[in-house]
């Protein structure tokens, strides 16, 4: 099996970072509904998880742009993204929740592998 070129890399890393991109709008977008189908404790809390959840999915979005478009600004994030996802992944499996911890670490993985050999030109 040949290792795929820098290109190739690049697309994979962007269609990668465009999925967790959806994942995390999709997260807020659940957030938003659950806030305003249940009783709400702190609604300042629930409000800044939902704008940084989108902040975020603005940022992997950007990010996957950068990969795509072959340049470098879009790295940095992602490597940090994943790193934190990793993290999430790892308390997931404390907490036995393998449904959830095992595609996270997988798709977190794999995208910060790929971010990671891309080397800037």
């Amino acid at each position: 099996m040949e290792f795929p070129g820098s290109d190739q890399r690049r697309t994979i890393a962007a269609t990668l970072l465009r999925i967790e991109s959806v994942i995390v709008f999709a997260l807020g977008a659940f957030l938003i509904i659950k806030g305003l189908t249940s009783d709400v404790q702190s609604l300042s809390a629930l409000i800044g998880v939902i704008v940084f959840s989108f902040l975020g999915g603005v940022g992997l979005w950007a990010a996957a742009h950068g990969f795509a478009t072959g340049k470098n600004y879009g790295r940095a994030p992602a490597v940090l993204a994943n790193l934190i996802a990793l993290g999430v992944a790892y308390f997931q499996i404390g907490a036995h929740l393998w449904v959830l911890a095992i595609p996270l670490s997988l798709l977190a993985l794999a995208t910060l592998l790929l971010s990671l050999s891309i080397i800037p030109s």
